[in-house]
């Protein structure tokens, strides 16, 4: 963002997606939290919710936050904002025209069904192109369009175990975990977005759609990076490594004498700087080079444990600072969003919820120098604005819906 908002083009301050219009049939989280990440770009989500139930998250709790109106969870408060909710019966023949005008409004259409179920609704790739041939259709599954497991359900955890990471988290004594945040949907939607981006770029010069796709798997294969080439290049399968780097050291979490540090000695230049405050020679031969270090480790840490268990975790840090090495301490969320530095970057946005009133909700991580990133919408309430998009596309029948 521009330190200086008054000087700049009102035009500027729209997002760089504003005029793109996203239709949104997913659910759950993969594909909400694509259609999120374009509508805090600007783009125009509108999401497609069953009536009366609505997206599957709205029953995922608690915790719930409650109003005399309704209830709502704040896992679909999580992934929901900068959109407005419909609600439509898909498999209702009334509602096919209006259906239909969604499609032909639509710059890009997102779902995260099955393989095949778009088909069974009457909207599969060669109807919505016929309805739209300009369009990019972004299909999200659990393992991919086709391959024997193509039509099996796939959920973040199963994923996070069938994809390889929870092979690779946890602590080579213990049982492997997963990550605490739903890691394989969040991956699945951020490349599902690359994949639209690129995509608008591509029309822009051909003036034709296409259809894009990606899958949880596909996304956990795409975090494995060093990991992957251990093992397909190297001929290594990872263990779990703990909360210990598996190729760098010291790189973790260390023990000060009222809690734990993390440490990142990521070259050998930081490590002639690290190794002095701990009391530890640098020239000394076992540990001179990354390689050294690996191979002595338990040595290594045995040194390092002694020293720092001296001393407070924020004694530590401020040597460290004072010394250019990496270091931080493990936060708690409520820690987290009270940091000066999180608010000052503006990564907590205040939504005026519908029911709910002022919410407080994570904020976008990007930021550009001209358009604006920015929250333009709440989280709906179920249908909150099917009666206004009925009669933007000029469907008079609001008697679905609200």
């Amino acid at each position: 963002m521009s330190s200086d908002p008054d000087n700049q083009n009102p035009d500027d301050q729209r997002g760089p997606l504003a005029g793109v219009h996203v239709l949104d049939f997913s659910r759950v989280l993969a594909g909400p939290y694509a259609t999120m990440v374009l509508g805090d770009l600007g783009a125009d989500v509108i999401k497609v919710e069953q009536p009366g139930t609505g997206d599957d998250t709205r029953m995922w709790g608690p915790p719930f936050m409650e109003s005399d109106a309704e209830r709502e969870s704040t896992y679909f408060l999580s992934v929901n904002r900068n959109k407005r909710s419909v609600t439509i019966d898909m498999k209702d023949p009334e509602e096919r025209p209006f259906i239909e005008d969604l499609v032909r409004w639509a710059d890009v259409v997102v779902e995260n069904f099955r393989p095949g179920v778009m088909d069974r609704l009457g909207l599969g790739d060669d109807k919505l192109e016929a309805l739209n041939p300009g369009l990019l259709r972004l299909s999200i599954s659990g393992f991919g369009d086709d391959g024997p497991d193509a039509r099996r359900v796939g959920y973040d955890h199963i994923l996070q175990a069938e994809g390889g990471l929870m092979s690779l988290t946890g602590s080579p004594e213990g049982p492997m975990v997963k990550v605490g945040v739903p890691i394989a949907d969040i991956t699945a939607g951020l490349f599902g977005v690359i994949g639209v981006l690129a995509g608008l770029v591509e029309r822009a010069k051909s003036g034709r759609g296409q259809r894009v796709s990606t899958s949880l798997l596909a996304g956990q294969i795409g975090l494995h990076t060093f990991q992957g080439t251990r093992y397909l290049v190297a001929g290594e399968v990872p263990p779990p490594s703990g909360n210990q780097h598996p190729t760098v050291c010291p790189y973790g979490v260390f023990d000060a004498s009222d809690g734990p540090v993390v440490i990142a000695v990521g070259n050998d230049s930081i490590w002639g700087r690290f190794a002095p405050l701990l009391g530890i020679d640098p020239a000394d031969v076992r540990f001179t080079t990354n390689d050294k270090r690996i191979a002595n480790t338990n040595e290594l840490n045995e040194l390092m444990g002694s020293a720092l268990a001296a001393r407070k975790v924020r004694e530590w840090l401020v040597d460290f600072d004072d010394a250019g090495v990496p270091a931080g301490e493990i936060k708690k969320l409520d820690a987290v969003y009270a940091s000066p530095q999180v608010r000052q970057q503006n990564l907590v946005w205040t939504a005026e919820h519908a029911t709910l009133g002022p919410i407080e909700l994570p904020g976008s991580p990007l930021r550009y120098s001209r358009n604006t990133v920015a929250l333009r919408r709440p989280p709906p309430t179920l249908g909150e604005h099917s009666r206004e998009v009925r009669a933007e596309l000029g469907d008079g029948t609001t008697s679905h819906g609200n």
